[in-house]
């Protein structure tokens, strides 16, 4: 396939992703309420989510996804975030979940991403939050885990935990640090704990989950040990997505948090309360003008990104 055939198809799947971002931001910005008040995602903005292709877009081709490029994947997340946040922040998340997938056994990722609703949570590595205990067959895992956002949609679970044998040694890798795979779950045998009561973002449902479960076909450890194409590793993925969600909340969310007055919305005590106390005023002012020029960096690094890729490119055509 010629290089310029291939920036074609690049170009036509980019542009289609975005125009689908556009596309559904009204029915977004008109459940954005919702969203934050129930602290999850509703059914009928999942199943919009899940019909225009959002939760598929870093999965490879063979598992039904877009395998869409990096820069157009964070300027989807951005238009998505300037309706509602905690939406692109949840597909932000899911979305860095799904990069598992190319280092599992294609029958386990079928399974796992194969069907419409195969999407993936998981929360950050803390220390003593699981751990593996060696059995025959597999591993048994124990523990609880927070900051799962997205788990509320989600039908499958990951955690990452510490291996140890059966006499309590820990399981090494062969540069002398703790072996710490990643083991998938179904949710149903999980107990997801309802505590992501927050201000912000409250919509992403970030709870807790508890989980006694033992490894098998189903849920066989995955560990990245190499880089994943053009997207690279799964945690860079991670920041680069959240960084370009901040870019789409944009100041105007910022005022609306700390109270801004407003004709339609009746204001909360704590509002008031904020919004009448110089030094809270004082203090998100400072907040405010660094956060601002931390979004602008952002935009002029992916700005640099995309012209550097686009160097890259032209230099490999030739």
């Amino acid at each position: 396939m010629s290089s310029t055939l291939l920036d074609l198809r690049r170009a036509d799947a980019s542009l289609d992703y975005l125009e689908r971002a556009r596309e559904i931001t009204p029915m977004l910005a008109a459940a954005a309420d919702e969203i934050e008040e129930r602290r999850e995602l509703p059914e009928r903005v999942v199943e919009a989510l899940i019909e225009r292709g959002f939760f598929r877009m870093l999965l490879p081709r063979s598992l039904g996804g877009a395998e869409l490029d990096p820069l157009t994947y964070v300027q989807v997340l951005e238009e998505i975030a300037k309706a509602d946040p905690s939406t692109a922040w949840c597909l932000g998340q899911n979305s860095g979940c799904s990069m598992t997938a190319p280092y599992l056994d294609p029958a386990v990722a079928r399974e796992i991403f194969g069907p419409p609703r195969g999407i993936l949570a998981w929360g950050p590595e803390l220390p003593g939050a699981g751990r593996g205990v060696a059995v025959e067959g597999g591993i048994r895992v124990t523990g609880r885990w927070g900051f799962a956002t997205g788990s509320r949609h989600a039908t499958w679970l990951g955690a990452h935990v510490p291996i140890f044998e059966p006499d309590g040694t820990p399981r090494l890798n062969p540069n002398g640090r703790p072996f710490v795979p990643t083991v998938l779950f179904p949710k149903s045998s999980a107990e997801i704990i309802d505590n992501w009561q927050v201000i912000g973002l409250r919509g992403t449902g970030s709870d807790s989950y508890r989980a006694t479960t033992s490894s098998s076909r189903r849920n066989t450890p995955c560990r990245a040990t190499r880089p994943s194409g053009a997207m690279g590793a799964a945690g860079m993925i991670y920041a680069a997505s959240f960084s370009n969600v901040s870019l789409g909340i944009r100041p105007r969310r910022a005022r609306r948090l700390h109270g801004a007055s407003s004709s339609t919305r009746r204001q909360t005590r704590w509002r008031r309360e904020l919004d009448s106390n110089f030094r809270f005023r004082a203090r998100f002012g400072s907040v405010f003008v660094v956060s601002l020029l931390g979004l602008r960096f952002v935009a002029e690094a992916r700005r640099r990104a995309a012209a550097c890729i686009e160097v890259s490119f032209y230099r490999c055509g030739r």
